[in-house]
């Protein structure tokens, strides 16, 4: 039961990097793809009616690993305690210069709000990506399962990492280029004309460097965290995850190359869900790893809720995915289709 509520979290955290990712995307590169009023606010539609229904399913994963795992929420909330902050506010700040972009005719007003939604949605990018980075690397967990990281250290790997250091700068970097193709392709998808082009564009440069960040990070997690090869070489079944990921960045230079943009975006989310997914398989049962000792670590048995309550909370968890998934693709049926500069709104 605990490796089947392992396998939901870690689902859940896959999506929503897949959802609310092309709205991190999308904000990463709006300034450089739309040169206009109308062409922002057509960027801004794209994603508009999605976005804050995009990162319920971060609430969910959350209350997902709260009630499955109590002891990694309750270890990683605490310990990460600052960035988890610093995450919360730039969550905010991007949904209030999204919804409040519009609500003034002044020339400072629009322009602030834009750089705001830039800024926001690159940092989030990085500081999820380092987050990533820090629970593969592990982190110094006591023998009570509790941590404490600042920010950072001296960028070194060892017993008194900081979150932010030479391999979790290079993941977040990763995750900010990832990112922000999906993004390209997600705004290609959704707008016509030069925006259309613009992201294309965009998304053609930044798939070499998610190629050449990808091949890095591979190498580095490899060297990094050694659980995750021996894992691999456990269970080679488990190469059916890395194969997801090159399979998707593959069709996503095949399918933009043809401008087939769906098929594009859909390949650039093969590759978040394949290298998401490659990671939490190479880490089980392991759901914390402690960079001090690896006896230490917050697993999938040492941290579970009871069994119990697992039984129990499937059944409610079923209903209550059921009901968002219906919402889900009623609202993305709804909004189905390109939008348009001329249009009002946004």
């Amino acid at each position: 039961m605990e490796t089947l509520w392992f396998c939901l979290v870690a689902v859940m955290i896959a999506v929503y990097v897949v959802l609310d990712g092309y709205d991190l995307g999308a904000g990463i590169i709006h300034l450089f793809v739309a040169r206009n009023d109308g062409e922002r606010r057509a960027v801004l539609r794209s994603i508009g009616p999605l976005w804050d229904g995009n990162e319920v399913w971060l609430l969910a994963g959350g209350a997902t690993l709260f009630f499955a795992f109590p002891a990694v929420y309750a270890a990683g909330f605490s310990g990460f305690y600052l960035p988890l902050m610093i995450v919360l506010w730039l969550l905010v700040g991007r949904g209030l210069s999204i919804e409040f972009r519009n609500h003034l005719k002044n020339a400072i007003w629009a322009p602030f709000w834009d750089a705001m939604f830039f800024l926001c949605s690159l940092l989030l990018a990085v500081f999820f990506g380092a987050a990533l980075g820090n629970v593969v690397r592990g982190v110094p967990l006591d023998e009570h399962g509790a941590f404490f990281e600042p920010l950072w250290t001296n960028f070194r790997l060892g017993a008194e990492t900081g979150i932010f250091d030479w391999y979790t700068i290079i993941v977040g970097l990763a995750a900010f280029c990832t990112l922000a193709v999906h993004g390209a392709l997600w705004v290609a998808l959704k707008t016509e004309g030069a925006v259309n082009e613009r992201s294309r564009a965009v998304a053609k440069v930044g798939w070499w460097g998610v190629a050449g960040l990808t091949l890095i990070v591979t190498g580095l997690t490899f060297r990094v965290q050694p659980q995750v090869p021996a894992r691999l070489a456990a269970q080679p079944w488990g190469y059916v995850f890395p194969a997801l990921a090159l399979a998707g960045l593959f069709s996503m230079a095949w399918f933009l190359a043809r401008r087939e943009e769906c098929r594009a975006f859909l390949g650039s989310c093969a590759y978040i869900l394949g290298m998401l997914t490659s990671a939490a398989f190479g880490l089980y049962p392991c759901v914390l790893p402690a960079s001090t000792n690896p006896a230490w670590s917050l697993t999938v048995h040492n941290s579970k809720t009871g069994d119990y309550a697992m039984r129990v909370g499937l059944v409610w968890w079923t209903i209550g995915m059921v009901l968002v998934i219906g919402y889900f693709v009623f609202v993305n049926r709804h909004f189905a289709g390109k939008v348009r500069t001329e249009e009002n709104g946004y």
